[in-house]
């Protein structure tokens, strides 16, 4: 973020937060130029935002931060005795602002700030897969057209998705924003600062179950993202999801029911296996680079949402085919193996989709399938990991490598498959080593704590980047 940009004043946010205000800055106006939660990373004239983590309180840093040259910080009324703020600020020079909650303040100011652009159309993307596969394709095909903003990777969160709006500037004319949840309530949360005028949803399914309990109150929080819609907004839902009328009750917004069959220009889709996808979209070939039905489902929510923005074919089928696979999602790697790196989340559902893949594909030497433990799914964990290995007996593969505390319930499901299991990733390398052969195809799937990543050298000879 350059350092010349300004974004807002102490004395308009102060006042837009309803924040106790002690000013100490000698410069005047006392200008905002960047947002940051991490006083490590603070650049001239930024606004430092101390949050009570679980592991670190950030008023712990406020005197680093402003040692680093932020201009001032928001910070917890309770908390400015016990970390001597007031007189920090003073004595730096410094502004800060109090409130009650400083999470809720960031929210609050980044809506605030969004607040500056009456004329942003903004995306917001939410579901329990896709998002931001969907979020990169849909911005890829809109900035063709408009001057586009998105969150960058997956800053989708109760902080990344505030940090990110911050990004906007007076010559965006469009925002695809992706909206990620961790807990009861963070969606909402999200919408109140984003106030979309296009909300979709990729699909509801078990991801995060464990949080909150089943997958009725699953798609009633990402329902959510449409709480802040106006008559006139839209409302995106996938009309093959099983929780599709329950979406759609109550929605202010125009809701739209989108699918394969709901495009009148989509004319042709044909597989090409690990190589991607073919769309013929109104007599264009379209090439998406992306394997498997799930990718192909994100693409027709990017189009989806490509419509009521109103592009041309064109920039759909140059947004498409720029886009190649982010790390650890659908990503082809080729060296003394072919492996399908698909290990940046898993869920019961994207497992199965992801078999479903592997299983169609035209493939002369053997499939290996490499399958970790399915994280956040609380008492639905048993029985995920059961079907879990049920799926994988009756799949196509040659050889199962299990890995992880929860996979050892799959095992138990593996009557016919050949299968090796082990919670130490040394352990799974090295069995790994020993099987694999030139010819195979080997999948990597599992949650992101599972880092299957790190099998990527010895399978292909490639590094897997760090991504911790």
């Amino acid at each position: 973020m350059s350092s010349d940009t300004v974004l807002m004043d102490y004395e308009s946010l102060s006042h837009s937060l309803g924040a106790r205000r002690f000013s100490f800055s000698k410069t005047n106006p006392k200008e905002i130029k960047s947002v940051s939660i991490d006083s490590r990373c603070i650049g001239q004239g930024a606004l430092f935002v101390a949050l009570a983590g679980e592991k670190t309180d950030g008023h712990h840093h406020v005197a680093e931060a402003f040692r680093a040259g932020a201009s001032g910080a928001i910070v917890e009324s309770s908390k400015l005795a016990d970390f001597n703020l007031v007189d920090t600020a003073k004595s730096m020079g410094k502004d800060l602002l109090a409130v009650d909650n400083s999470l809720k303040a960031l929210q609050e100011a980044a809506g605030f700030y969004l607040g500056k652009f009456p004329k942003l159309l903004k995306i917001g993307i939410t579901g329990s897969s896709g998002k931001t596969t969907t979020k990169e394709m849909a911005a890829a095909i809109i900035s063709r057209e408009k001057e586009t903003v998105m969150n960058m990777g997956n800053l989708n969160s109760e902080t990344g998705l505030p940090l990110s709006v911050f990004s906007v500037r007076s010559n965006h004319e469009a925002g695809v924003f992706e909206l990620g949840m961790n807990r009861k309530g963070e969606i909402a949360e999200l919408s109140a600062v984003l106030k979309p005028n296009i909300a979709l949803i990729t699909n509801i399914g078990s991801a995060h179950i464990g949080i909150l309990g089943s997958k009725q109150s699953i798609a009633k929080e990402k329902k959510n993202i449409f709480s802040h819609l106006a008559v006139n907004d839209a409302a995106l839902i996938p009309y093959e999801d099983e929780w599709r009328d329950y979406l759609a009750e109550g929605v202010k917004g125009r809701v739209i029911f989108y699918s394969a069959a709901s495009f009148t220009e989509l004319e042709n889709i044909r597989s090409l296996g690990l190589d991607g996808t073919e769309i013929t979209w109104a007599g264009e070939k379209i090439r998406l680079a992306l394997p498997g039905k799930h990718n192909l489902a994100d693409a027709l929510a990017a189009i989806a949402i490509a419509r009521e923005v109103s592009v041309g074919a064109s920039a759909i089928k140059q947004g498409i085919e720029s886009v190649k696979p982010m790390f650890g999602r659908s990503e082809i790697l080729k060296g003394r193996t072919t492996v399908l790196r698909d290990c940046y989340n898993a869920s019961p559902e994207a497992v199965r989709k992801t078999l479903e893949l592997c299983d169609s594909l035209e493939w002369h030497g053997r499939r290996i399938y490499v399958l970790a433990d399915m994280l956040e799914l609380g008492g639905s964990s048993r029985p995920a990991h059961e079907q879990l290995g049920l799926q994988a007996d009756g799949s196509k593969a040659d050889m199962v490598f299990l890995f992880g505390k929860e996979c050892r319930i799959a095992c138990a499901q593996m009557k016919k498959k050949p299968f090796f299991h082990s919670e130490d990733i040394d352990e799974l390398s090295m069995a790994l080593d020993k099987f694999v052969h030139k010819d195979d195809l080997v999948l990597l799937k599992g949650s992101r704590g599972c880092a299957l990543e790190r099998l990527t050298g010895m399978l292909t000879g490639q590094e897997a980047p760090d991504v911790s």
